[in-house]
C-alpha cells in the first residue's frame, strides 16, 4: 500500500516537471516574439510570469523532499528524484533568462528610436527554443536519441553566438555611436547562449534518469 502510494506521488512529481516545462516552454517563445516585433507590453507579460516559475519550482523541491523522507527509495526512485531536483535548477534559469531577455528588450524599444536585430539572433532564438522543447520531450517520453540530439545542437548555438560577437564588433567599428546597442545585442545573444546550455543540462539529467550515467560519472 504504501510503495502504491509512492508510486503515485512519483507520478504527480512527473506530471509537475511536464508542467514546469511548459512554462519555460512559453516563456522563452514569448520572449523571443516580443522582442522581434519590438512588444513592451508582451514582454512585461513574461517578465510578471517568472514568479510563477520560482513558484513552481519550490513546489518540486518540497515534493522531492517529502520523497526522499516518506520511505527507503531504490535506485530508479533515486535517480527520478534526483533528476527532477537537478531539472528545476535548469528550468528556473530558462525562466529567468526568458524574462533577462524580456527586460532588455523593454528597455531597448524604450530607448532606441529604432533597433534591427543582429541576422543571427533570431537563429539562436530558434535553435534553444527547439533545444528546450526536445529536452522536455526526451524527459516525457524517456527518449535518448533525442536527449542526445539536443546536447549536440548547443554547439550549433555556441558557433551562432560566435557569429554574433564577431559581427556585433564588425558594427562598432562601422559606427562607435552604436556600441551601447551592440553591447545590448550581445547580452541578448549570451542569454540565448545560455538558455542552449541549460538545456544541454536538462537532457543530460534525462539520460541519467534512463540509464544511471551521466556524462563521465557511472552513477547508481
Amino acid at each position: 500500500m504504501m510503495r502504491s502510494r509512492f508510486e503515485q506521488q512519483l507520478a504527480e512529481l512527473h506530471e509537475s516537471l511536464i508542467e514546469m516545462g511548459a512554462m519555460i516552454e512559453r516563456g522563452i517563445a514569448q520572449a523571443t516574439k516580443a522582442l522581434i516585433n519590438k512588444d513592451i507590453e508582451a514582454a512585461k507579460h513574461v517578465i510578471s510570469s517568472d514568479d510563477a516559475v520560482d513558484s513552481k519550482e519550490k513546489d518540486i523541491e518540497s515534493m522531492c523532499l517529502k520523497l526522499l523522507l516518506s520511505q527507503q527509495p531504490v535506485a530508479k526512485d533515486l535517480r527520478q528524484i534526483s533528476t527532477a531536483l537537478k531539472m528545476i535548477t535548469d528550468m528556473e534559469r530558462i525562466g529567468d533568462h526568458a524574462a533577462d531577455i524580456s527586460e532588455l528588450c523593454v528597455y531597448m524599444a524604450e530607448d532606441y528610436d529604432d533597433f534591427h536585430l543582429n541576422e543571427y539572433i533570431p537563429e539562436m532564438a530558434r535553435t534553444t527554443i527547439k533545444m528546450v522543447t526536445d529536452s522536455i520531450e526526451a524527459y516525457v517520453k524517456k527518449d535518448l536519441v533525442l536527449a542526445e540530439s539536443v546536447i549536440a545542437t548547443d554547439d550549433i548555438v555556441d558557433n551562432l553566438y560566435l557569429e554574433v560577437k564577431k559581427s556585433l564588433i564588425e558594427l562598432i567599428h562601422e559606427d562607435v555611436k552604436k556600441g551601447e546597442l551592440a553591447f545590448d545585442l550581445l547580452q541578448i545573444a549570451k542569454y540565448y547562449e545560455r538558455i542552449g546550455d541549460h538545456a544541454e543540462n536538462i537532457a543530460e539529467w534525462v539520460i541519467f534518469s534512463i540509464t544511471g550515467m551521466h556524462k563521465k560519472e557511472q552513477v547508481l
